[in-house]
Order: C-alpha cells, then structure tokens, then sequence
C-alpha cells in the first residue's frame, strides 16, 4: 500500500485518486478551491461519455446538447446535427462528482493548499503551511501555470492560451462557435442548465487581452446577449506544440504530471476535459501495477499521437487560406452545401472521428473540391506508432 498524494482536485486529480484508491493505495488530493466554477465551456463529447459512462448516467444536472452552428468570419452560418449529444456539465457539478467518486473509493480530500514540493530525495516531498510531509509518490494536477513543478519545463507563452468569458443567466439549446479573421482561436456559446458559458480562446503568444474583449463584446452584442446579470472570467490554458506533447518530461522516478498540468488539450479545439480524465486514469493504473514509466508510452498509444497531428495542423486551419478565403470560411460554406462533410464534421465535433484517418474518410466520400480542402488541410505526415494500451488493444 503506497502513499500517494495528488496536488489538484480537478478532473485530472480525482480520475488518478480514484483509481489508485480502488488498487488499495493510500491517497491524498490537496485542492485550496475543490469543487468551483472553472471558466471554461464545460462540454464532453461522446468520445468521453463511451469511455466513462458514469458521466451520462448519473443524477447531476446536465444539458445535453444535439446541434452545433458555426458562424464564419464574414458571418455565413451553418448548423451541425449530432447523432451523439456534446454532454454539458457546469464545473462545479462535474469537480464535484468526480471528487465524491473518488471520495468513495477511498480518497481522502483535503481543501489545503500545497505551496512547495521537492522531488530531489528517495521519497518527495510536499509543503502545506510551512509544514513538510513525504509520501511515495506525488502527482501533479495542478492546472498549467502552477509553479510547483518539478524536473521539468513551464509552459512557454506559444503553448498558452488566454481566455475570457462570461456565466450568463439565459437558455439556448445549441453550441455556437464563432470565428474570427486573423486570429488563432474561436468564440464559443456553451448552453448549460441554467446559463450560458459565452468565452473567447486565443494564443497568449499571438493575441492579448484588450483584443480578445473586444472580440468578444462585439459577438455578445449580435447574438443580443446581456451581460448585466453575468459574472466575468479569465483563465489560462495549455495549447501544445508538437514539441510540448513529444519531447516535455510529464512522469519522473517519483512524481507526474497529468491535465492541463501535463499540457493534454487539443490545440485546435481546446478540448481538455476528457484528456484530463484519461490521463488521471492512465497513471493511476500504472501507478497501481508499479510501472509508472509506462504512463508516458499509454498516454501516446491512447491520444498524445492525435494531439500531436492537431498541433501540426491547428496555424493552417485559423491562418491558411483555400480559394482565396479563409480555411475556417470555406469550411462553413462546404458545410451548407454537402450533408455528407456535414455528417463528417459533426463526427469530429462529437469526438467519434479522428483526425489522423478523415482524410482516409474523405477519399472516394466526397467530391473532388472538398476532397482537396480537407487534404489542403490535413496534408501533414501522421507518425506510424503502433503502442499496446493497458486495456491490450493495439492502438496505430
């Protein structure tokens, strides 16, 4: 029975204390906020809801949403029919599921704040109060600008991403995702069950906060949305070069890194909630079999190969141009004209198409313009790495 403690009570956290818990180890989550409102959309897809069922079938208020429009940059629209739901979550409600998940298996929670850990010794070691404690191993799920990390790099300015947002009280029933000239990220419109989370993403390297507000209120203003009630936010999130994802050091002799921690989000969508589970859920099962250097192979066999391919490809997709307009343009005016790349595009929104074999779907599925668009787009070489995944199945 190993002592394991686990800084950050997110997502990330809770998945890996859960399933060490469940393996008979004694495990610690230290969170200073537990269960709180993060700013973010709050959206899981189905992907998710496949792997960790309990997120669809449980009593936790939820919205489950079945349409997605996306709105190009000259304002051109088009609407996306999901045969799979997009599950929307408020992060209150979900932290708090999964930390009493994890409560139940055998955790014990804390709402401290750790403020200092050393990995230099046999055992690590980890301050609370001016207090230093050991344990046998230290995991680390503590968003991506925490300072506690050790071993390791902090994510540079071009692996970043700022947001801004607000909650607002009012109801919708689709997902709005808004795109912008120019510009390296999106405006989203996530329902929720009683508010919308209405944000804007971009590169902390390429963009700034006064420019992103902007952006923003103007979008608010056309989808005649009042901000009087809503209560503001901003955050930093990860968003991975290729680099970031092969070559950062994210497991050690006694200590990881997993989440936004890790750097596991999809640079193109922004999509981490379900690379946040998976990852906790992956060291802790290496954790649990005493292999916890074989987290970094499972990780790459489970997702950090498409995560890579979406980093290749995420300055093309905002940034490159196809007939003379944006790829992002286009992309919404295919959209309205071909109910097969609507089929398609729906699929990857929902999680159940990945990118590395759409462009195998595309050929021979539609015609010779949208087949040169995705091709235009996705004409990057994928790496061929064939890794076993815990659960014995050999992912290419």
């Amino acid at each position: 029975m190993a002592e394991i403690v686990i800084v950050g009570g997110g997502p990330s956290g809770a998945m890996c204390g859960e399933q060490l818990a469940r393996s008979g180890n004694t495990v610690h989550i230290f969170d200073e906020h537990l269960a709180w409102e993060k700013p973010c959309g709050g959206g899981l897809t189905h992907k998710a809801i496949q792997r960790f069922p309990f997120l669809l079938d449980n009593p936790y208020p939820k919205k489950l949403i079945h349409s997605i429009e996306l709105i190009a940059s000259n304002e051109q629209r088009a609407k996306l029919e999901m045969r799979n739901p997009i599950v929307i979550y408020s992060r209150m409600v979900l932290n708090g599921l999964l930390l009493e998940r994890a409560q139940n298996a055998g955790c014990q929670i804390h709402r401290s704040h750790v403020v200092a850990v050393d990995t230099s010794g046999e055992k690590p070691r980890y301050s609370i109060e001016g207090e230093w404690r050991t344990a046998d191993f230290l995991v680390l799920a503590a968003g991506a600008r925490n300072q506690l990390l050790p071993e390791t790099r902090p994510l540079q300015r071009d692996e970043l991403e700022i947001t801004q947002g607000y909650f607002i009280p009012q109801a919708a029933d689709s997902i709005i995702i808004k795109f912008l000239p120019h510009f390296d990220g999106y405006i989203w419109s996530f329902p929720r069950c009683d508010h919308l989370s209405v944000g804007i993403c971009g590169s902390m390297a390429s963009h700034n906060q006064t420019e992103l507000r902007t952006h923003l209120q103007t979008f608010i203003g056309k989808q005649r949305l009042s901000t009087e009630a809503a209560r503001f936010y901003s955050h930093v999130l990860p968003s991975p070069q290729v680099p970031t994802l092969s070559q950062r050091t994210v497991v050690g002799k006694n200590w990881a890194l997993v989440g936004d921690a890790a750097a596991f989000v999809d640079p193109l969508t922004g999509e981490g909630l379900f690379y946040a589970m998976r990852s906790g859920e992956l060291l802790g099962k290496a954790i649990a079999e005493g292999n916890p250097e074989m987290y970094t192979d499972w990780v790459r066999a489970a997702f950090s190969c498409e995560l890579e391919f979406a980093a290749r490809i995420v300055r093309r997709f905002y940034r490159g141009s196809f007939l003379g307009t944006a790829v992002t343009t286009r992309m919404v005016q295919f959209l309205r004209r071909s109910t097969i790349f609507r089929q398609i595009m729906a699929d990857i929104f929902s999680g159940t198409q990945d990118y590395t074999t759409l462009k195998q779907r595309v050929v021979g599925h539609l015609g010779m313009t949208l087949s040169d668009f995705v091709t235009s787009v996705l004409n990057v070489d994928s790496p061929a790495i064939a890794k076993p995944r815990p659960d014995g199945v050999t992912v290419r």
